[in-house]
C-alpha cells in the first residue's frame, strides 16, 4: 500500500545529511559526482566572498581600488603610486576572488549542459530545471560585479552595500537549492515528507532568518564599519535601536527553530530534518554569542566578520532544512517504513 506524503521517511538513504545524498546505483537520474562537487564548491565560495567581501569593508578597504572595474586610473592592479597603503591589496584580492567564483560558475553551467546533452544521447530525461538552477551562479556573480562598481562608484553607500550582501544570499540560496537538487532522483512530482503545517513552520522560520539577515545589514550600515577608513557612509538610525530589534527578531527565530526541532520529533520527520535542525541550532546560539560580545566589546572588526560567516551559514542551514523537508522524483522503495 501506497503511503502518505507525510508518511513518507527518508531516514534509509540520508540519515547524515540536511539534504538528500543519493549514492548514484540508488538515483540513476542524480547527477555524478564530480558534478555535484562543482556545485558545492559554488557554494562554498559563495560563502567565502561574503566574508571576504566583510573584510574589505572591516578593514575600512573598501575603496582601496578607487575606481571599477580598474583598481586606479590606467591599472587592473594595484600599483605603488597608490595612497591607499594596505587597503589596495585587501580589495584587490576580492576582486580577484570574483574571477575564481566567475571560473566555478562557469563550471557549474557548462557541466550541467553537457550533463544533459549526454543524457540526451542516452535517451534520458535532460532534467531542464536542473540546467536553470546551474546558471544561477553565473548570473549571480555578473550581477555582484556590477553592484560591486555601483557600491564603489557611490563611496560605499550603506543602500549599495546592504544590496551586494543580500544578493549573496540569494546566490547562496540558489546554490543551496541547485546542490541538494541534483542529488535527488528526478524533477517530479514533488513529494513532501512531512504534514502541511510542518512546510509552513519551515517557511515561516526561512522568512524569519531572511528579516534576521536584513536587520543585520542594517545594524552594520548604522554602525562604525562604513567601509572606507575616511568616509563615513551611514544610515541614519541609532545602532543601539537598531541592534535591539535585531536581537528581538533574533529570538523570534531562535523560538521557530526549537519550535522545528519539537514537531520534527512528534511527527517523525526525516532524520536528516531534524538533524538539520539541531545544526542550525547550534550556529544560530554560536552566532548569538559572537553577536553580543561583538556589540558589548566595541564591534572589534575579526568578531564582526566572523558573525557575518555565521549569518552566511544560518542562511544556508535555514534553506537546507526547509529543503529536507520535500523530495523530487522517484524515492526508493527502501525508504518507505
Amino acid at each position: 500500500k501506497q503511503k502518505t506524503a507525510y508518511e513518507i521517511s527518508t531516514r534509509d538513504w540520508s540519515s547524515d545529511v540536511c539534504s538528500s545524498d543519493l549514492e548514484d546505483e540508488l538515483s540513476p537520474s542524480a547527477a555524478p559526482r564530480w558534478l555535484r562537487g562543482i556545485f558545492f564548491a559554488n557554494l562554498v565560495a559563495q560563502i567565502a566572498i561574503v566574508v571576504t567581501g566583510g573584510v574589505v569593508r572591516l578593514t575600512g578597504s573598501g575603496l582601496g581600488c578607487p575606481t571599477w572595474p580598474e583598481c586606479v586610473p590606467g591599472s587592473y592592479v594595484p600599483t605603488a603610486r597608490q595612497e591607499e597603503a594596505w587597503h589596495k591589496y585587501v580589495e584587490f584580492g576580492n576582486r580577484t576572488l570574483t574571477f575564481v567564483l566567475g571560473l566555478l560558475a562557469i563550471a557549474a553551467a557548462v557541466g550541467a549542459v553537457a550533463w544533459a546533452i549526454s543524457r540526451r544521447r542516452q535517451g534520458r530525461s535532460a532534467r531542464g530545471p536542473l540546467i536553470v538552477l546551474a546558471f544561477v551562479p553565473l548570473l549571480g556573480t555578473f550581477a555582484q560585479a556590477v553592484l560591486g562598481g555601483i557600491t564603489v562608484l557611490t563611496g560605499l553607500n550603506p543602500a549599495a552595500v546592504a544590496g551586494h550582501f543580500l544578493v549573496s544570499m540569494a546566490i547562496i540560496a540558489g546554490c543551496v537549492v541547485l546542490w541538494v537538487r541534483s542529488g535527488e532522483s528526478g524533477d517530479h512530482p514533488r513529494t513532501w515528507l512531512v504534514r502541511p503545517e510542518v512546510r509552513w513552520l519551515g517557511r515561516l522560520l526561512v522568512a524569519v532568518t531572511f528579516v534576521v539577515v536584513v536587520l543585520g545589514t542594517v545594524v552594520t550600515g548604522s554602525g562604525p564599519h562604513s567601509g572606507d577608513a575616511d568616509t563615513e557612509a551611514r544610515f541614519g538610525f541609532d545602532p543601539r535601536t537598531v541592534s535591539w530589534l535585531h536581537a528581538d527578531v533574533v529570538l523570534l527565530f531562535l523560538g521557530l527553530t526549537i519550535g522545528m526541532l519539537l514537531v520534527a520529533s512528534v511527527v517523525d520527520a526525516p532524520r536528516r530534518t531534524r538533524t538539520c535542525a539541531w545544526t542550525l541550532l547550534i550556529i544560530a546560539l554560536i552566532q548569538g554569542a559572537i553577536g553580543y560580545s561583538q556589540y558589548f566589546s566595541g564591534l572589534p572588526w575579526v568578531l564582526v566578520a566572523i558573525h557575518m560567516l555565521g549569518a552566511s551559514l544560518v542562511w544556508t542551514f535555514s534553506i537546507f532544512l526547509l529543503m529536507s523537508l520535500r523530495t523530487r522524483g522517484t524515492i526508493p522503495p527502501a525508504t518507505t517504513r
